[in-house]
């Protein structure tokens, strides 16, 4: 082989075979480069689930490397020698291999792309950062969009995008005569609850997933999760499948119940595919197209379908965009000054708060929770404890099966907790337990009542709602969205308002909450 002219630099979250860093790619003088080290599950305390999808997902694309032709220099995490880090390994090889340079699509990690360039400079290796194309949007049109603006609302991108890439458009306005059909969408199930739903798409574990399972379980044994469920496509092929069942199956309804919960169904009518998305399995572009040839063969309603392409060619280039004009100062925000500890329980499920159990529990067995789970149950909590931002992010960047940086962090420290004062959201995101109470059945099966604000059978997130309000009641009542419920304040006595601030008081000491039993 001649000498080696670039090393390509793939990440776990970088598994396409069409991506900007093979363009120009030569069998005879390039190599692509992969790893598996530890600290991508240390870092944060990285849990079973999403480090076996990392990992099984970056094995099977390896196969799919070597099958179309490229040569690949792939470390195992069992290797010998394994350099532990991503800038560990990559620099032992580079002295290995001698490359002229080094090629790598832009990544979705700050931490990250730092490690790779500062690999590069110590090498004096010029370093190619190619545009990531995954994304219907760049960072530099996204940093155009929000250049002057008082406020980044994400309603103001998603339009922009809608008409930029004609994505439910008739000329130059939307098909249904309305952006947004959140009204029409965002169903409870009632008390009959769901009825028989479609059944999740499911991927038996083949032989290289096999192989990650049992060295996941014994390399990080004492990490959080379980594996015995694992079922996630970790391959394109059955990425594609996912897709498809979804838009058969689901998307019909999924406007009308996503927003829905019910105890010990985590699957519901939600899609399950941001994890392929992620890891780059699947393309925004064929899932958005998907849903809009499912809307215009008559076989999904306009709200279910604008509902979810919203989230995708939306939502998802939002807080891109948001993550990368914001960096890194981003992650050290704290608005509410918010500093005490994340509970243990959120790591073992042990609570005797029913909603919260049930999220934590799936949250644990599969690596996933739907959005709503994560934003008015976890987060919620979280917001309304006054937990360190910073903590709640590494929990949420931990355990979920589609947890990258890039969509992680915005969702986490600006929507879920407010932690960027605004940037994102307009207001806290902050409910009492009767938000759930309307959502799902979970109150009628738990032991406190979500009517009660104090008091032994008070809900925790009632009296915590309560206790927020009046612990910013300054800060807050400067919002005009937020007014409303900050007068409310005013109609408790000083009493009622000692007993929700010596309730929250012992919430945060741990004794109100913990299943004892556990």
């Amino acid at each position: 082989m001649a000498k080696l002219r670039a090393l390509i630099v793939v990440l776990g979250d970088q598994l396409d075979l069409d991506a900007a860093a093979f363009d120009g790619f030569d069998s005879g003088l390039d190599a692509v480069w992969m790893a598996e080290v530890a600290d991508e599950s240390t870092h944060v305390w990285s849990s079973k689930p999403r480090t076996v999808m990392f990992l099984a997902a970056m094995r099977h694309f390896a196969l799919a490397l070597q099958a179309a032709g490229r040569l690949l220099h792939y470390t195992r995490l069992d290797a010998p020698g394994n350099g532990g880090s991503l800038g560990a390994q990559l620099q032992a090889d580079i002295l290995r291999l001698n490359p002229t340079c080094l090629v790598m699509t832009a990544p979705g990690d700050w931490r990250v792309l730092q490690s790779i360039k500062a690999v590069a400079e110590a090498n004096s290796l010029p370093l190619d950062i190619r545009e990531d194309r995954h994304f219907f949007s760049s960072i530099c049109e996204f940093a155009a969009h929000a250049k002057g603006r008082k406020s980044l609302r994400m309603e103001y991108f998603y339009r922009e995008q809608r008409k930029r890439h004609d994505v439910l458009m008739e000329g130059d306005q939307p098909i249904g005569g309305q952006w947004n059909f959140d009204a029409d969408n965002r169903e409870a199930f009632g008390v009959a609850g769901p009825g028989v739903v479609p059944p999740r798409s499911v991927f038996a574990a083949d032989a290289v997933t096999r192989e990650v399972i049992a060295l996941v379980n014994t390399r990080f044994a004492a990490h959080p999760g379980r594996l015995d469920s694992f079922a996630w496509p970790v391959t394109r092929a059955d990425a594609l499948q996912s897709l498809q069942a979804f838009i058969k199956e689901r998307l019909p309804l999924f406007g009308r119940y996503q927003d829905a919960m019910w105890p010990g169904d985590p699957w519901l009518y939600h899609a399950h595919l941001s994890a392929a998305l992620n890891l780059k399995l699947l393309n925004p572009r064929e899932v958005v197209a998907a849903a809009v040839a499912a809307y215009q063969a008559g076989h999904a309603p306009l709200a279910s379908v604008e509902g979810f392409v919203r989230q995708i060619l939306g939502w998802r280039e939002y807080v891109r965009g948001i993550y990368w004009t914001q960096m890194p100062d981003y992650l050290e925000r704290n608005a509410l000054d918010a500093q005490e500890d994340l509970p243990a329980w959120y790591w073992t499920g042990a609570t005797d708060m029913a909603c919260l159990r049930d999220a934590l529990a799936q949250t644990l067995t599969h690596g996933y929770a739907n959005h709503i789970q994560r934003l008015m149950v976890t987060g919620l909590f979280a917001l309304m404890l006054g937990v360190q931002p910073k903590q709640v992010h590494a929990w949420y960047l931990a355990v979920y099966v589609d947890a990258v940086e890039w969509v992680e962090l915005p969702n986490t420290l600006g929507m879920s907790q407010y932690a960027d004062g605004g940037v994102m959201g307009s207001k806290p995101y902050i409910a009492t337990g009767k938000y759930i109470a309307r959502m799902s059945p979970h109150c009628k099966g738990c032991r406190y009542d979500p009517a009660q604000r104090s008091g032994d059978k008070a809900c925790p997130f009632t009296t915590l709602y309560w206790d927020f309000l009046m612990r910013h009641q300054a800060a807050l009542a400067k919002n005009p969205r937020m007014a409303l419920q900050v007068k409310n304040v005013a109609r408790l006595s000083e009493v009622q308002k000692q007993a929700v601030s010596e309730r929250a008081a012992a919430i945060r000491r741990g004794e109100i909450g913990v299943d004892v039993h556990a």
